[in-house]
């Protein structure tokens, strides 16, 4: 299982910035904020739900298919996206079936595979949509995971390049692999590795 964003692509130069500023325009449109006191309140509920999207539907009633469709907007987004073409390989020569697991809405989440080429090479998508809006690190929408799609947790690899994600994998019996240049430790990650293209080899190690 692969999360997406900064996973499969470099989110960081372009999407994340966008979306960011997405929301918090969304925030002044929709609650009628000013541009400081909305990106304040979008910065909160991530901080505190994991989600902006959690934050909204808790203290707001919003809908969340409106915030999706409203701040993920896939013509603006795609010139945007950071892509090696290795990727496409290393997918490709992966035994198993690939599932992205993303806490983005699902017609984001298929847009950028289209971009990027990967549609075809994965199994499956498992977005926001799917995990009932519960995001990760929560467990709900890892079991929905799991039950859609019929698999057993120690027979599954989570690639990801959150830590706490995979602190959740791990509790469920996954494998895990945690995508990051830092130097941290974390007990609850099997292998680390600097880049998603150096998944091949490493997987040997399992």
């Amino acid at each position: 299982m692969f999360d997406l964003d900064n996973t499969l692509h470099d989110a960081n130069p372009h999407i994340f910035p966008h979306l960011n500023r997405a929301m918090t325009n969304w925030l002044m449109r929709e609650l009628d904020l000013p541009h400081d006191e909305a990106d304040r309140l979008r910065m909160h509920y991530w901080h505190r739900y994991g989600a902006t999207l959690l934050g909204l539907m808790r203290h707001h009633g919003t809908q969340p298919r409106h915030f999706l469709h409203g701040t993920h907007d896939v013509e603006a987004l795609r010139p945007g996206i950071v892509f090696d073409r290795a990727i496409r390989h290393m997918l490709r020569r992966l035994p198993g079936r690939k599932i992205v697991f993303t806490n983005g809405p699902e017609h984001y989440a298929r847009a950028v595979l289209r971009a990027t080429g990967l549609e075809s090479l994965v199994d499956g998508v498992h977005a926001i949509e799917h995990s009932r809006y519960a995001p990760k690190p929560r467990v709900g929408g890892f079991l929905r995971l799991l039950r859609d799609h019929r698999l057993t947790a120690s027979r599954c690899i989570m690639v990801e390049d959150t830590a706490e994600n995979l602190r959740t994998a791990k509790q469920l019996g996954m494998r895990t692999v945690w995508v990051s240049r830092s130097a941290a430790h974390h007990p609850y990650v099997d292998l680390r590795v600097g880049s998603a293209l150096d998944l091949r080899r490493a997987l040997r190690l399992f």
